[in-house]
């Protein structure tokens, strides 16, 4: 280097850094991949440097966790109550489905953050924006579960082996028969949801149909009983029709 001249400056390390690098190192490697020795690899710094902005790695998750949040899209006050919800939780969707290590990080959080506090009171708002009352409201949202943060609980959380081989035809006829004597009602399911062709059986649902259902039903749900005026203490005497 000649006199006079500088290097490239360095970026200075700060807590935006470190989470934004987090962040794209977990969409690279997944949530079972990110170490902090790793992300400080990725930084080029030592991994002690990180703990300055960070005191663990539960505080790294919640940190990631936040910077999602953050992409979800502003509640649009122009809608109605039900548009409304099905934005703000379809846009959550939208940012899970960016982040695939973001739906186990969220499940893991034990800590609610300004920004997961905040998300979860503008849900709220929302539903009290539409005139529910505060005891309906309460129910709608347990009621929606994980649904508010982008995904639905899954009927089978299996591992689907990519490898695996399509059975041959007298190994299906053989599972069919056994299924038609033993479980007929799930038989019923499985050919509807394939079409009749039950080597598709265990490749999953479309998820994404399966959540704008499941929402629906719970938004339509909670309307009629916001119609109805009714309230937790006509749980065990609702009326007909």
């Amino acid at each position: 280097m000649t006199p006079g001249t500088q290097g490239p400056r360095r970026v200075p390390l700060n807590r935006d850094r470190v989470l934004g690098a987090a962040v794209a190192l977990a969409d690279e490697v997944g949530i079972a991949g990110l170490s902090m020795r790793r992300l400080a690899q990725q930084l080029g710094v030592v991994p002690m440097a990180l703990y300055k902005h960070v005191a663990d790695k539960d505080e790294l998750l919640d940190g990631m966790v936040d910077l999602v949040i953050g992409e979800f899209d502003a509640p649009d006050p122009a809608l109605a109550w039900q548009d409304g919800v099905r934005q703000r939780l379809l846009s959550a969707r939208r940012a899970v489905l960016r982040h695939p290590w973001a739906r186990p990080a969220i499940e893991s959080r034990t800590r609610r953050t300004p920004a997961v506090l905040a998300y979860m009171d503008s849900v709220a708002g929302v539903f009290r924006g539409g005139g529910f009352s505060v005891d309906l409201t309460h129910h709608v949202m347990h009621a929606l579960g994980n649904r508010i943060w982008g995904f639905s609980p899954e009927l089978f959380d299996e591992q689907r082996d990519a490898d695996a081989t399509t059975a041959a035809p007298e190994a299906q006829q053989a599972m069919v028969t056994e299924f038609a004597q033993r479980y007929p009602h799930i038989l019923e399911i499985a050919v509807a949801a394939t079409q009749g062709d039950l080597s598709g059986v265990g490749q999953g649902c479309d998820e994404q149909f399966e959540f704008e259902f499941a929402l629906d039903l719970l938004l339509d749900g909670a309307g009629r009983l916001h119609a109805r005026g009714w309230t937790s203490a006509q749980r065990n005497s609702l009326p007909a029709g």
